[in-house]
């Protein structure tokens, strides 16, 4: 029986989600999450993508790192409170995870 780490779950979600916030997986995941976790998470998603394309400084520039690690921290605490109410859902994100890192930059 493999242990799932709550806290690295957690970071790893984060990363994820806020990278595919700016990419063409977001309405892959955004759909997702709705469908797995609940619309809130859904919504939580678009916010994430309204900030950052918001603060995207154009070609070449991105979005500013604190911007991007805001977020990324955003979706940590989230994600790391979901898993202590809902243990059982650990294997579900491991699952979406791999699945939105494929989507990524396809």
């Amino acid at each position: 029986m493999a242990v799932i780490h709550r806290e690295r779950v957690a970071w790893e979600s984060a990363r994820v989600f806020v990278a595919a916030a700016m990419d063409d997986a977001y309405w892959w995941l955004g759909e997702t999450l709705g469908r797995r976790l609940g619309q809130t998470y859904e919504r939580d998603l678009a916010r994430t993508r309204t900030r950052l394309r918001r603060d995207d400084a154009g070609p070449g520039q991105g979005v500013r790192e604190d911007v991007v690690s805001a977020e990324a921290g955003a979706w940590r605490a989230r994600i790391e409170d979901l898993l202590t109410e809902r243990p059982e859902l650990a294997a579900v994100l491991r699952q979406v995870i791999e699945e939105t890192g494929r989507r990524l930059g396809r």
